[in-house]
């Protein structure tokens, strides 16, 4: 992952709502869910969710697949390990282990 990309990210998910959505759709995990579903959840307004949906999705956090009328959106479990990464490579002089963190490398996350 590269500044601009990790900036992108970052941006999209540093919103109350997109975070909450990131989230849900996190613990859903690979069935994911439809984007009414995770606006009545969150408690927001459809056409408002979806601008949110689009803002994540333009940053590669989640993607959609048509299921009949419905859109089910799911994160991507790449991107967020790329973010990860990202942002602990360089942590405590280039030894994650020291802040208690995993290296990059391991995929054990997401």
């Amino acid at each position: 992952m590269d500044t601009n990309n990790a900036i992108s990210a970052l941006a999209a998910l540093a919103q109350e709502h997109r975070l909450a959505a990131f989230r849900l759709l996190a613990e859903a995990g690979e069935t994911g869910m439809a984007a009414g579903d995770v606006a009545r959840k969150i408690g927001i307004p459809h056409n408002t969710m979806s601008s949110h949906l689009a803002t994540l999705s333009n940053a590669g956090l989640i993607a959609a697949t048509r299921d009949g009328r419905s859109m089910i959106y799911r994160i991507v479990p790449e991107v967020m390990r790329s973010l990860l990464g990202f942002l602990t490579d360089d942590c405590c002089h280039g030894r994650p282990e020291l802040c208690g963190l995993t290296p990059a490398t391991d995929k054990g996350c997401c």
